[in-house]
């Protein structure tokens, strides 16, 4: 068995992402930002190993949820990060879950700070105070809310 210690998000602006992240989602800064810089004629061996030889300056950024689980937030500055998240229908990862008491007003709250709404609100199930709502980040990432773990959620339904 393993555990999830971070994902990783790719954003436009870094320092902004880290911004928003710790204002709205209460996310903590554990480490960094760093810079990865390859001169001409250098190798970034690690750098370059992991995201191609095409990458030749990055910045990143380690934040922490309140249970541990963490962030790991890059902006790629060559090649420049653009575009915006494949459609969810498409393979790979497509979200992050994170859990607040109401979702509404964490879903409110994203929007007022640049997100935006995907969904409505669902109950997951009848008579239980389970609710999830899809929103995005600024940068184009999609966020599930939900408002229990899902080991809540999951563990007790109700067949």
């Amino acid at each position: 068995m393993v555990a999830i210690t971070h994902i990783g998000l790719a954003v436009s602006d870094l320092d902004k992402a880290i911004s928003w992240y710790e204002d709205v989602l209460g996310f903590e800064l554990i480490a960094g930002p760093y810079t990865m810089k390859v001169k001409p004629g250098e190798k970034g061996e690690l750098g370059q190993d992991l995201f191609g030889a095409e990458v030749t300056h990055k910045r990143n950024a380690h934040l922490s949820a309140i249970n541990g689980v963490g962030i790991e937030l890059f902006e790629f500055k060559h090649p420049k990060t653009e575009g915006t998240p494949p459609p969810p229908w498409t393979p790979g990862f497509f979200h992050i879950c994170v859990i607040h008491k109401n979702v509404d007003d964490l879903a409110d709250k994203i929007v007022k700070t640049g997100g935006e709404r995907v969904s409505k609100t669902w109950q997951l199930q009848e008579n239980k105070p389970y609710y999830m709502v899809y929103c995005k980040d600024p940068f184009g990432n999609m966020i599930e809310i939900y408002s229990r773990s899902t080991e809540q959620i999951y563990a007790n339904k109700e067949e």
